[in-house]
Formats: C-alpha cells, structure tokens, sequence
C-alpha cells in the first residue's frame, strides 16, 4: 500500500509521555501503536530516533503569486518538509492579495498541484470585503494588518475594525502595530538611514496599543482572536491581566526568541529587519517566560522570504522580513538540548497547539485514526545552517554558522515520506486542511 508503513522501536511523542513503542500506518492514517503490532507496508527501524507529530507552522509567506522569485508553494513546501513541518497556513498578502472567494479558490488549486506538505490558508481583510469574509469556506481565518507591512492590506480605522469583529464567526488574526503611532515614528526618525532604528520606529507602544484594541473588541463582541508574532513584555503582561474565560491566543516565533537587539543589526544588518522588529534582551526573557507560562499557545515562523539582493539594500528600500521554515523545529530541538525547555513542550507549541487552535482535523497528535503526518527527528545531530544549503528559493537564513543540535531526518506526510537523508521527493502532494466551523 502506497501509504502505509510501520516504524519500530522509536521514542514516541504521545499525547501526555514519551514511549518506547511502534506505530503503523495505514492508506495515510496512524492505525496502530505498540510494541506488537503487525507490520504493514515499508519497515523503519528508528532506533535511537524521537517519532513526533508533524510541525505545523501557523504563520508562513509563500509568496505566491506574485513573487514567485522569491518563493512559491513548491519552494517553501520543500523548505518545510526539510524542517520537518508537515502542515502550513499561509497568508493573504500576495500580488493581487488572496481577498475574494475567487482568489482564494485559484490559490488553493495551485497548492493542490505544488504543494508537498499540507495545506491551509488565510484570507484577508480590506475596508469593503465583509461580505466575501464570511462567505468563503474552509480557511482558517481572516488576517487583518493593523499596521501596513509587506503588501497593500492594511485596517486601521476603528469602525471598521469594529465592523469586522461583530459580523460573523471566523478566527480574527492580526498584525498588531498601531499604524498611526507607526506615522509619527516616521516623522520623528525621518531621515535616519540605520537599520537599528527600526525597533525605535515600531516601539513597544505600537505593539501593545493595537493588541488592547483587538482585545477589546474580541471580548466585546466574544469573536475569536489571534494575535500574530508577539513580540513585547508589555504585550505580555497585558495578556496576563484578561478574565480567565476569554477567546484570545497568540504566538511567538523562534527569531524573537533567540535573536536580540541592538547585536542582531549590528551583525545582520537589514537581514534581521522584520516586522514586528527583534527588540531587547527583557523582552525575549518575558516571551520565553509567557511560552513556558501558558500566555503565548504556540511557535509560527513568519517565514517571510526575501532575495539577499533585496534585502541588502540601504534601510528606507529593504524590505521587512526573514525566511524561518526549514530552521524552526531544529532552533527549538537546540533549546531542549540546552535545557531551557523539553521536548514534549516544543511538540506541544508547534503541533499540537496548533492543531486545537484553529481545529484542524486530524492533526498534530499522534494517536490512532490521526492523519500521519509525522517526523523523525536525532537529538544528537549536529549540523550548521548554511547559506546556499537551504530548500528555500532566496536559500539563505539568518542564522547561517550557526551549529545546531537536534534535526529531523524523515518527515512523513500522510504516510509517505518526503523528506530523507537530506532529499525531497518532490512527487508527493499535501492535501487541503479541513478547518472545523
């Protein structure tokens, strides 16, 4: 059977421990677990290996269409499979943005045709798309910038924010940085050509002003939030503060985690401009505080790819954004190697939580009848990120030379395996993530 497998005397990732056990595949769906069960179709022996579910990264930008130079969905699924990502969300902010049930239905058929893991997709807010918001089907939310970032979306007047979260049901993710603070930040820094004047522009106060709007008409109007990369400590304790029954999760991705400010722009320079920006040193110890706490729900990447060529140009021309894809789950699998965090917790950040936040069917644990989406990952693997190595198109990172410790070394989407000893195999396709209503 094409996607049925058995993989023996594995440490398996279960939901609430860590086994010794075996696990069987059948026509793409975990069928069996434990240490006797019959074998179907191909054998891996992953001894000395870790078996967990699938990475799903919540928060990507493929870049397709319209700027497939930097990355497409065939591109960035490949990247992700080699990260060991096994299910994405993609954003709407393409050239023309992903607005309009139409749209959406081309680039779910572009997905269908290139894309080598699961997938799933945002659709975005402008002023005057309410009514095709709520009618589409099957994504997993609508993405609202709050603040202008990279593309032509952009809400920020309050009645029409407002009008968004009191009509209708889906899961409301935002960007949130207040853009009228963002304006005057401009004024006051114009003509400062430093990249680490960045942080400055988009401060803690942009940040929070927009995340306690949202709040605000979450909790007005009991409407579903996510907010996207949070980035702040201030952000953080707010969310502290919220009644204990609410409809608020958020997020934080691993670059805010391991990278700081002012040293990643002196060593980076504009390849480490992105946007919510990489800020100081108390606000990575608050998010990795507020992760372990419970406040932030789960990892997404903000894989946001652009060519070295366009980001080596002057502060005021580069664009904002890094790739991240193919290098999270080995960041994380570092940061339980130096114990700052275990192994089931990076499972439950970037599977599991995921999975439940926007109940995806199927996904992000591995039990019997789940989808077997799944990777295997070596603990003990050194490997350094490398420019000029990478799956991604722009094929560079921002944390090239930097020696990691923890890898996957097969990821396994619905049964079939996609990437091994550092291949992909290009031929397998994802299927579309069912989004419960």
């Amino acid at each position: 059977m094409k996607s049925s497998l058995t993989i023996r005397n594995a440490d398996v990732v279960l939901p609430g421990n860590v086994k010794r056990t075996d696990v069987s595949v059948i026509n793409g769906v975990i069928n069996a677990i434990g240490s006797e069960i019959p074998e179907v179709g191909e054998v891996i022996d992953a001894e000395g290996l870790f078996l967990i579910p699938g990475i799903i990264d919540p928060q990507v930008h493929f870049r397709e269409p319209g700027a497939d130079h930097k990355e497409d969905l065939h591109s960035g699924s490949c990247a992700a499979a080699a990260g060991g990502v096994t299910s994405f969300l993609d954003m709407p902010n393409n050239n023309p943005p992903v607005t309009t049930i139409k749209r959406m239905a081309e680039k779910k058929q572009l997905a269908a045709e290139k894309s080598v893991v699961n997938y799933g997709f945002f659709i975005g807010a402008t002023p005057d798309n309410l009514e095709e918001l709520n009618a589409v089907e099957n994504v997993c939310g609508i993405k609202i910038f709050m603040g202008a970032s990279t593309g032509d979306l952009l809400v920020d007047d309050p009645d029409i924010l407002e009008s968004i979260f009191a009509n209708g049901k889906k899961l409301i993710a935002v960007h949130a940085e207040d853009e009228s603070i963002l304006q005057e930040n401009r004024k006051l820094m114009k003509g400062i050509n430093d990249v680490r004047v960045h942080s400055r522009i988009r401060d803690e106060s942009a940040a929070l002003s927009a995340t306690k709007l949202a709040v605000r008409l979450s909790l007005k109007y009991l409407r579903r939030l996510h907010i996207l990369h949070l980035t702040t400590e201030e952000e953080c304790d707010f969310l502290r503060t919220l009644p204990r029954e609410h409809h608020i999760s958020t997020e934080v991705c691993p670059q805010h985690l391991v990278l700081t400010s002012p040293e990643c722009y002196e060593h980076l320079g504009t390849k480490a401009q992105m946007n919510p920006p990489i800020r100081s040193k108390r606000h990575t110890v608050a998010l990795w505080q507020a992760l372990k706490d419970g406040i932030i729900d789960c990892i997404a990447t903000d894989h946001a790819p652009h060519t070295l060529a366009e980001k080596k140009q002057p502060y005021g021309k580069s664009p904002s954004g890094m790739p991240g894809v193919e290098t999270s789950l080995a960041l994380m699998l570092d940061r339980v190697n130096r114990d700052l965090c275990t192994l089931p917790e990076v499972v439950y950040w970037m599977s599991e939580s995921p999975a439940k936040l926007y109940k995806m069917h199927g996904k992000g644990r591995i039990e019997v009848g789940q989808d077997a989406d799944l990777a295997l990952i070596d603990m003990s693997l050194k490997k350094k990120v490398t420019n000029g190595k990478l799956n991604t198109r722009v094929n560079w990172s921002p944390f090239d030379g930097m020696e990691l410790q923890g890898w996957p070394v097969r990821t396994i989407v619905n049964g079939q395996s996609v990437f091994l000893n550092g291949e992909i195999n290009k031929s397998v396709r994802g299927k579309e993530i069912c989004f419960a209503s």
